[in-house]
């Protein structure tokens, strides 16, 4: 079921209507699986995040307010769902603080005519994935999901300078690899390749 108005099937959904939940489920789930995914390759965590966020937000669902952008929030709940979970493997494992951040399109992304796009879009994502994982996350939530900036912000939970200066250091870097100019490295972001 695709969701036409957010904000109604939202406060259905808050009203305790079990369609709207599924649907708010169906239509999202998808997408934050894949999201989820680009912090870890632990399936298990991922849909264990994944299953506690949609629990969670519908045994609180009378107390939670009405955001924005449902997309946004549901992003925004599950990168930090993850990020307990990961930091509290951490304190078995001993990995980095700073979650890992893996680049990578969805199936459908990597569709692309020709064989001059599908070789530059093979030539951006490798070298995406040599970028700082923070850089890597901004990427692909700016120009991969297309979450305006101050979406970015509660997502990331950083303020929305450290957004601008995140996304230009990152483009800045992009343009020294590819040995081009950060315009046009912003254009071909921005046709998602």
């Amino acid at each position: 079921m695709l969701i036409r108005n957010e904000a109604l099937v939202w406060e259905t959904f808050k009203g305790g209507d079990w369609d709207a939940y599924q649907a708010i489920y169906n239509n999202y789930y998808k997408l934050l699986n894949n999201y989820g995914y680009k912090f870890t390759r632990d399936k298990s965590l991922i849909e264990d995040a994944v299953h506690d966020l949609f629990v969670k937000i519908w045994v609180n669902r009378n107390t939670l307010g009405t955001p924005i952008s449902l997309k946004n929030y549901l992003y925004k709940s599950l990168r930090g769902i993850i990020v307990r979970k990961l930091q509290k493997q951490s304190k078995y494992t001993g990995i980095d603080e700073e979650p890992p951040f893996f680049f990578e399109v969805s199936f459908e992304d990597q569709l692309v005519t020709g064989e001059e796009e599908a070789g530059l879009k093979e030539k951006m994502k490798s070298v995406i994935q040599t970028l700082p994982q923070r850089q890597q996350e901004i990427i692909y939530l700016r120009f991969y999901e297309g979450f305006s900036y101050t979406e970015i912000v509660e997502i990331m939970d950083i303020n929305i300078s450290s957004v601008y200066k995140l996304l230009y250091k990152a483009v800045g870097n992009l343009s020294v690899l590819l040995k081009m100019p950060k315009i046009i490295v912003f254009l071909i972001l921005l046709r998602g390749l």
